[in-house]
């Protein structure tokens, strides 16, 4: 057993040596983000505040997206509940997805190198890389846990008390472990790191929405999700650590399930083998377009059925908000003095939610060139008549039709389900949710245009792309609810988007934002057109 684990601390304290810039960066900049909101939300709660957005709070579209309160009425909604619910879930999440990305880097994408086969021919076990690199996630993931619950505390804020805080802090790093033992899993059994990586996204966005279904309907089955051992804590409320105890079992579980799977793979090789190819090349792959669709295929198929699978997930839950409207005074009559349903109402900002995740593909599909072109798949094309225009502007195509698509499936599959969920007291009918995605398009084309100026001067900047993608989401997300200037809403491109059918559709606006995103695009050509390729020596 020890000749499997030998010299793991070696390669845990090279990790954190090698790591550290990015580990600051992770810690701080999630910690920050986690805990140093408290003073906004105390400007929200002020006066009549917290019970406004206790009602708020209680519809069953807000339920859905970030998660519920114990709290059963509004005079025991207090500043410490309010910030637990609509920021425990998406910090959890959050710390999910890095720490997932993390693991899959360090195990699978470091055996597709060759960098795993020459540490393993030093005296180090078999297993030894994977418990460095779970354990550095522990580690991260604590340090993450201290720091946003000593920043929870610095605050002084009246109900945000210090068990409060850490119960806070250690539900975001239990998140992170959790993202991370799944992925570790997913590195067992997928062939690539790409597979892996795809495949631990997809969990972990198959948990977020069965939880948004159950958290309006049931919240107790929410107890059988996983995710749900995140924010079912109620920190400041009910201060429930049982959750986070599940969640330790589960982890030391998976993580045993994983390094048995390990043990029983070659190094390289995965559970779920790749295909093998055909023996003769299809007539597609003469082309370029038909290359590019082979290569971004996989990717393309697993984002759309995501797209459908989320849309129909979260337009389940307008069956249950007339009933919700029928029982809650004060928000009918909200809602009728605006002129506007609660069905429109959320249907804009849910369409503004499922478009950010629609404008990963496009990204992705963009990088995707840089990717081969750094893996050098690309440089026997470079000796024939195909011209980089033809490799840019097929690649920028290919994500704009992928963009496209994915905003029809993405609406669609919302719309579909919502009309069927209303019923024959429907407002809307498919025309709304169709015309309130395409009225998002712009920021796709606009996404699509950063990370094609990325590839023509400064490829390796292409990821920032889904940093700005973040914080642009994050944005529009909290920035009604903390009460932002609107000049720094500004910064994130939805905001200068109305949000239909709530709102007017602005053609100006429409057409300025797609020239500019358009003009990204040739600026990127330009650079594309100039710059030396990656080649090999």
């Amino acid at each position: 057993m020890k000749e499997k684990f030998a010299r793991w601390g070696v390669l845990f304290v090279q990790y954190l040596k090698r790591d550290w810039k990015k580990n600051i960066i992770w810690i701080l900049g999630l910690g920050l983000f986690s805990g140093g909101y408290v003073p906004a939300f105390e400007v929200i709660g002020k006066g009549q505040g917290l019970l406004g957005m206790y009602e708020t709070m209680q519809n069953p579209a807000m339920i859905s997206m970030v998660g519920p309160t114990p709290v059963d009425t509004a005079a025991d909604y207090t500043l410490g509940a309010m910030y637990a619910q609509e920021m425990l879930l998406f910090c959890g999440l959050f710390a999910m997805i890095i720490a997932a990305l993390h693991v899959v880097s360090h195990t699978r994408k470091e055996e597709e190198h060759g960098l795993t086969e020459l540490v393993r021919s030093f005296q180090v076990g078999r297993q030894a890389n994977s418990f460095a690199v779970i354990t550095e996630i522990v580690f991260i993931n604590s340090l993450l846990a201290l720091v946003i619950g000593g920043v929870m505390t610095s605050f002084g804020a009246d109900t945000i008390s210090a068990k409060g805080s850490f119960l806070f802090g250690a539900s975001v790093g239990m998140a992170g472990i959790l993202g991370a033992v799944i992925a570790l899993v997913m590195a067992q059994i997928m062939p690539t790191s790409s597979g892996a990586t795809g495949a631990s996204l997809g969990i972990v966005g198959l948990l977020y929405i069965v939880r948004a279904g159950t958290d309006v309907s049931k919240v107790n089955f929410s107890m059988i999700n996983p995710m749900g051992w995140t924010y079912l804590t109620y920190p400041f409320t009910e201060n429930n650590w049982v959750p986070l105890i599940t969640a330790v079992v589960f982890n030391i579980i998976v993580v045993m399930i994983a390094f048995a799977l390990e043990g029983g793979r070659d190094m390289g090789a995965g559970y779920l083998p790749e295909r093998e190819g055909r023996e003769a090349a299809k007539k597609s792959l003469l082309s370029v377009p038909g290359l590019f669709i082979k290569i971004n295929k996989g990717v393309m198929i697993s984002w759309m059925i995501a797209f459908v699978i989320m849309g129909a997930a979260y337009g389940s839950i307008y069956g249950d908000m007339q009933t919700f409207l029928s029982s809650n005074e004060l928000m009918s009559k909200m809602f009728t003095l605006s002129g506007v349903s609660i069905e429109e109402s959320f249907t804009g900002t849910i369409m503004m939610v499922m478009i950010g995740l629609v404008s990963i593909l496009p990204i992705a599909i963009v990088n995707k060139l840089f990717s081969e072109e750094g893996r050098l798949h690309l440089s026997q094309l470079y000796s024939t008549k195909v011209t980089r225009a033809k490799l840019y502007w097929t690649s920028v195509i290919l994500a704009i039709i992928a963009g496209v698509v994915g905003i029809l499936l993405a609406s669609g599959g919302l719309g579909g389900t919502a009309i069927s969920a209303m019923g024959a007291g429907s407002s809307m009918n498919m025309g709304d949710f169709i015309a309130a995605g395409y009225n998002f398009l712009p920021s796709v084309l606009f996404f699509t245009g950063l990370a094609a100026l990325a590839l023509g001067w400064a490829p390796i900047l292409g990821k920032a792309v889904y940093v700005y993608l973040g914080y642009s989401f994050a944005l529009n997300y909290f920035g009604g609810i903390l009460n932002l200037p609107e000049w720094f809403s500004k910064t994130a491109v939805q905001s200068w988007i109305p949000r239909m059918p709530a709102d007017k559709f602005n053609g100006t606006t429409f057409i300025t934002m797609t020239v500019i995103s358009i003009t990204l695009m040739v600026f990127g050509y330009i650079g594309y057109h100039k710059r030396d390729m990656v080649e090999g020596a």
